[in-house]
């Protein structure tokens, strides 16, 4: 069969290496310079710093099979991810953990007086949240919330709290401990020689042929077996019912000697600060050393037409719009839609290959005959 795949990110390179394996031929369309979507790295010339040129992707999971999968194709450097945050002209570690609770409210609480304090803080009026506020407020109670996620949330999501599903917050732990790892999964690392340097791995194979520079048009899936489509849920159907909502990122890029910051990520929680958080490349890979540093400052707005989509938004009011999409989606023949714009869905990078590992077994099934 002659395969045709809408972009060269994750999803495809993945699905695209597999059905490339078992003889199929693939034709891989890039609309940008570059593989590896929004994960893309780069060597920056003067500094040498591997710069996530899309922000920074820090790869984290319990998924076994995942782990394993990416380790085929490069190997994978330790690192953990310790976020700072910067509110009222004060630094304070995220996750809130006890580190944060004790520093914010000035005190030396153990972990149990901790938990109590924050409990008594909490509102626990609210029995089921139903929006990103009432989460906080039932979750840490009132002054973390403003410290920490009301501005923050209003400057990366241009939306009200109560305008944002509660399950985003539920993403992010509190810890009643000095754990200041950001995230908890067993398998957390960067690769080595970059993101790109790995996809370009994934898609070195004599059955793969990948077009940069070059769009797939919906109208040309007849001239292709199947075609899997990465990117844009409403642009395939030429935004038939309207454009769906995203948020795009501007970056600032800054360059410096030395150490700028001290840490990868600083976020800057509170709204008057018109970025939402500052990385300084360098320290996302800690086995080199530069004498040089890139950091980049991170704004976020609405996404416009000729604008990278980077976070879908959903609302609490649900999303007339996307079930439209979604519908026409499942009555598409010869059309599979993989990948974060592709199934609307905002996914880490270990969920990305899941659901294309997923997705591969699933066509396989039905095209077993």
């Amino acid at each position: 069969m002659h395969i045709g795949m809408a972009g060269a990110g994750l999803s495809c390179a993945v699905i695209g290496r597999s059905l490339a394996e078992s003889g199929h031929k693939i034709t891989m369309f890039e609309s940008r310079s570059h593989i590896a979507g929004n994960c893309h790295t780069e060597r920056d010339p003067k500094s040498g710093v591997m710069v996530h040129a899309y922000g920074p992707h820090i790869f984290h999971t319990n998924d076994d099979e995942v782990w394993e999968y990416v380790n085929q194709f490069m190997s994978f450097k330790p690192y953990v991810n310790r976020v700072k945050a910067t509110t009222k002209g004060k630094v304070f570690s995220l996750p809130i953990n006890l580190l944060t609770i004790n520093q914010f409210f000035g005190s030396t609480m153990s972990p149990n007086e901790a938990r109590e304090f924050i409990e008594e803080r909490a509102d626990t009026s609210i029995e089921e949240p139903q929006n990103f506020e009432e989460q906080a407020l039932k979750f840490i109670g009132p002054e973390l919330y403003e410290a920490f996620f009301l501005g923050y949330t209003r400057k990366q999501w241009g939306k009200e709290p109560t305008e944002i599903p509660a399950s985003i917050l539920k993403r992010l732990p509190v810890r009643f401990n000095y754990d200041d790892n950001y995230f908890a999964h067993r398998h957390q690392g960067m690769p080595e020689h970059g993101y790109t340097s790995m996809v370009e791995n994934i898609l070195n194979h004599p059955n793969i042929e990948v077009k940069l520079n070059t769009k797939l048009d919906p109208s040309d899936i007849e001239d292709y077996d199947h075609v899997f489509w990465s990117g844009p849920l409403d642009a395939y159907f030429k935004h038939r019912f309207g454009r769906l909502q995203y948020r795009t990122l501007d970056f600032e890029r800054i360059e410096k000697s030395g150490d700028a910051q001290g840490c990868a990520v600083m976020n800057y929680t509170d709204e008057e600060v018109p970025w939402t958080r500052i990385t300084e490349h360098k320290h996302f890979s800690p086995w080199e050393a530069h004498d040089k540093t890139v950091l980049f400052r991170e704004y976020s707005r609405s996404c416009e037409p000729d604008d990278i989509p980077y976070y879908p938004i959903h609302r609490t009011d649900g999303d007339t719009l996307l079930e439209q999409y979604q519908e026409a989606a499942a009555a598409e023949e010869g059309v599979t839609f993989i990948g974060r714009l592709g199934t609307y869905r905002y996914m880490d990078m270990d969920v990305t290959i899941r659901a294309a590992l997923d997705t591969l077994a699933e066509w396989r099934g039905a095209h077993a005959s």
